[in-house]
């Protein structure tokens, strides 16, 4: 017999579940849109070229490869002959070709919105799966800061419309990591160590940073420890960081942390904005401002994403300012379930048919179906032995049901069958 459980990683949805989670792409769909992006689709396909330019980071190690078919698999002469395609492990990559692609096409500022399925050869565990659904927006062609602030608080109001909040949003800049590290005097190659080290902080504590930190770079480890620890401890840590680096900042940077900060704060509702030392994200791609989103609830973020102005220069020669913000669909969907939240079932009218009917009794049936159908779902089923079992079910389903005879519909209350 065939295995009849889905591949390790992917999922069945039963129509319940289905329409919780249509109900919230629906909520973010029109959210994004009220903030003027639009709706695009990439292939889930793309060049493993592309897949594999080093502009995605980790998710690299994680592509479900494609073997090439027919003779062109007959000639492979070794490994890294095998596969030309690949499955997007994400959205970002795919955008970016897709901009090169339809540039000309393209508003000057083009905000764009994805919500589409992805695949990782990751290990599966509670809210992470193989498949799953991302649902990004990004702002490409805008360089100021105007971006950032849209699209945090584009997420922020997504979430605000779910039920959620209480809302932080992490915030950090990839050049003021790089500060931290030449204030203390690390060498160009151990930088990117040093960044692994302190994005382990939640998991490892001070203690496991500071040993790592000690073997990339021997008796440098205690000035940058200590200096994380006043920064993190401070009342205001924004400000006691730029304090600390002094000139090792840039101007342009602390005034872009500043800013968005005040903006957001000043505008959405539902949480906070807060500036946070140790976050470190997509070392690989993220060329300036990175954040990071939490909700009440799950320990891990449900969302994140940053600036990116150098991924689409890789294609098409020369750089273009980016930015996106990619939110946890499917851990927002499992923190709802815990809740107890549903999606309110109504999928219209069931018309219950005798066991027997006759040709001219489908007809009439039909006809009256097909006038109803004109303002609601209508579904024809037919009488069975078990009815107040069927209407049950029906009525679970989210059907108001009817029974035909002699030509009518005689409404059916659940309560008494």
């Amino acid at each position: 017999m065939l295995q009849k459980t889905p591949a390790k990683g992917m999922r069945d949805f039963l129509p319940a579940e289905f329409a919780l989670r249509q109900r919230v792409l629906n909520v973010i769909q029109k959210t994004y849109e009220s903030y003027g992006f639009s709706r695009i689709e990439t292939p889930a396909v793309e060049n493993i070229a592309l897949l594999t330019s080093k502009q995605g980071g980790d998710n690299e190690k994680l592509i479900f490869k494609i073997l090439k078919r027919g003779e062109k698999l007959e000639n492979a002469t070794g490994d890294g002959d095998l596969c030309d395609l690949g499955l997007r492990y994400d959205l970002t990559v795919p955008l970016a070709r897709f901009y090169a692609n339809n540039q000309g096409k393209l508003p000057q500022v083009f905000k764009a919105m994805q919500m589409d399925n992805v695949w990782r050869a990751d290990r599966p565990q509670r809210g992470r799966f193989r498949q799953f659904m991302q649902c990004d927006i990004d702002i490409i062609g805008e360089d100021t800061n105007i971006a950032e602030t849209e699209l945090i608080s584009a997420t922020m109001q997504a979430l605000a419309n779910l039920g959620f909040s209480d809302v932080k949003v992490r915030l950090n800049d990839r050049r003021l990591l790089n500060a931290l590290v030449e204030r203390c005097a690390f060498l160009d190659e151990q930088k990117e160590k040093v960044f692994i080290a302190l994005d382990k902080l939640d998991k490892i504590g001070v203690t496991g940073v500071m040993d790592e930190i000690e073997q990339i770079a021997p008796g440098k480890s205690l000035d940058f420890v200590n200096m994380i620890n006043r920064i993190t401890s401070s009342q205001n840590p924004f400000q006691k960081c730029v304090e600390e680096l002094g000139e090792f900042l840039p101007d342009q940077v602390r005034q872009n942390l500043e800013e968005i900060m005040y903006v957001c704060n000043n505008n959405v509702k539902n949480g906070k904005v807060v500036f946070d030392v140790t976050l470190v994200r997509g070392m690989g791609y993220y060329t300036g401002t990175i954040y990071e989103i939490s909700v009440e609830g799950m320990v891990s973020s449900v969302g994140g994403g940053g600036r990116y102005d150098k991924m689409i220069g890789k294609i098409i020669g020369n750089d273009v300012p980016a930015c996106g913000f990619s939110i946890g669909f499917e851990r927002i969907v499992l923190l709802l379930q815990e809740r107890g939240i549903n999606a309110e079932l109504n999928n219209g009218i069931a018309i219950v048919v005798p066991k027997f009917a006759d040709s001219k009794q489908r007809v009439e049936v039909m006809d009256i179906a097909r006038h109803l159908r004109e303002k609601c779902r209508v579904t024809i089923v037919k009488r069975a032995k078990n009815f107040a079992n069927q209407i049950r079910q029906l009525s679970e389903q989210g059907y108001k049901i009817y029974d035909y005879k002699d030509g009518k519909l005689n409404e059916i209350s659940p309560a008494n069958n």
